[in-house]
C-alpha cells in the first residue's frame, strides 16, 4: 500500500478517518492525499466562501501531517456536488485504500450512507475503509468475511495485497443457512433432530470453507463459520463483538454477481450498524 486518500468534511467523524489513516501511512510509508469537496449547488458567495475557509484548513492539516505526524501529505480541493465530485476525486487518484468516517446515524433517515457514502464505495475501484470506532492503535482482529463466492476469493486476494492482514489475529467468517429450520413445518421437529440437522449443516459448511481455503491465495487465517439464525448483518456483527474484531473485511460483490452495495445487502447493513471499521472491497475492474 502506497498511496491511501482521506475524504474530510472537518467533522468529528472525519477526524477518525484521519486519525486511522495517519496510523497506516506510518505504518506502510504510504503517502496521503487529504481531500475536502465544497457543495456548489448552493450560493456563490457561500461557495467562495466555503472554499476560501476549507483552503486554509487543508494546509494547516497538510503541514501537521508532514512536520508532525512525518507523513508525506498532499492536499486536493474540489468544487462539485459531492456525490459528483468525491468518486471522480477518487478516481482521478486512484490510491490504493481510501478512508472515509461513520456515517450520520439518524433514527429516520441515515443521511451519510443513503447517499454520497453509499455512491462512493459503490463507484470507487480502490478499497474503502469505513472508520467507525477511534482509532488506538494497529488492528489486533482482522475478521473477514466470505459467502464462498468467486468474488468473494477475489476481494479477500485483493484484501492480502493492501498488508492489513499482519494483526495478532485474522479469522475468516462464513455465515451458512440452514434451510430447514426456516420452513413452516420446523418447528414440529424433534428437538433432537433439529440438533443432529444443524450440527451435520455446520460440519458442511466447514468442510466448504476449507475447501475454500485451500483454492485461495492467502493464508495464515482462522476458519470460523456461524449459522445464519437471525440474518447475515447480525450474526457477522455479533460474531465481530464476541471475537473481539476491531476491522471487518467485505466484498461489495456477491453470489449474485451484482454490486450489492444497496439497501438491504448484507455488506450495506454491516457497513450502517457496525461499531467497528468496515474494509469494503470491491472487484478489480479493467480498462
Amino acid at each position: 500500500m502506497k498511496k491511501i486518500m482521506v475524504a474530510t468534511d472537518f467533522s468529528e467523524r472525519s477526524d477518525r478517518a484521519l486519525r486511522r489513516a495517519t496510523l497506516l501511512a506510518r505504518q506502510h510509508g504510504a503517502s496521503m492525499t487529504l481531500f475536502h469537496v465544497v457543495n456548489d449547488d448552493q450560493p456563490r458567495r457561500t461557495v467562495e466562501a466555503d472554499r476560501e475557509q476549507a483552503e486554509t484548513l487543508l494546509r494547516q492539516m497538510g503541514a501537521t501531517l508532514r512536520d508532525v505526524d512525518g507523513v508525506d501529505c498532499e492536499t486536493l480541493l474540489t468544487v462539485a456536488v459531492p456525490l459528483v465530485g468525491i468518486p471522480q476525486a477518487v478516481e482521478e487518484a486512484a490510491p490504493d485504500l481510501l478512508v472515509i468516517g461513520p456515517h450520520r446515524r439518524q433514527m429516520l433517515k441515515d443521511i451519510f450512507v443513503g447517499t454520497t457514502a453509499e455512491w462512493t464505495i459503490r463507484s470507487a475501484r480502490c478499497p474503502v475503509l469505513m472508520v467507525n470506532a477511534l482509532p488506538t492503535g494497529d488492528y489486533r482482529h482482522v475478521m473477514q468475511t466470505t459467502d464462498l463466492s468467486d468474488a468473494s476469493r477475489a476481494a479477500l486476494e485483493r484484501f492480502a495485497t493492501l498488508g492489513l492482514s499482519g494483526s495478532h489475529r485474522t479469522s475468516l467468517l462464513y455465515v451458512f443457512d440452514a434451510p430447514a429450520l426456516r420452513l413452516a413445518f420446523s418447528h414440529s421437529m424433534p428437538k433432537n433432530e433439529r440438533a443432529q440437522y444443524l450440527a451435520d449443516e455446520q460440519a458442511e459448511a466447514t468442510r466448504k470453507l476449507a475447501a475454500f481455503l485451500q483454492t485461495a491465495r492467502f493464508g495464515g487465517v482462522a476458519p470460523m463459520v456461524r449459522h445464519e439464525a437471525t440474518t447475515a448483518p447480525h450474526e457477522i456483527l455479533d460474531a465481530a463483538d464476541q471475537e473481539k474484531a476491531d476491522l471487518i473485511v467485505m466484498s461489495t460483490q456477491g453470489q449474485s454477481g451484482l454490486a450489492k452495495l444497496f439497501i438491504g445487502s448484507v455488506t450495506e447493513q454491516v457497513l450502517r450498524m457496525s461499531p467497528v471499521d468496515v474494509l469494503a472491497i470491491p472487484p478489480l475492474r479493467t480498462g
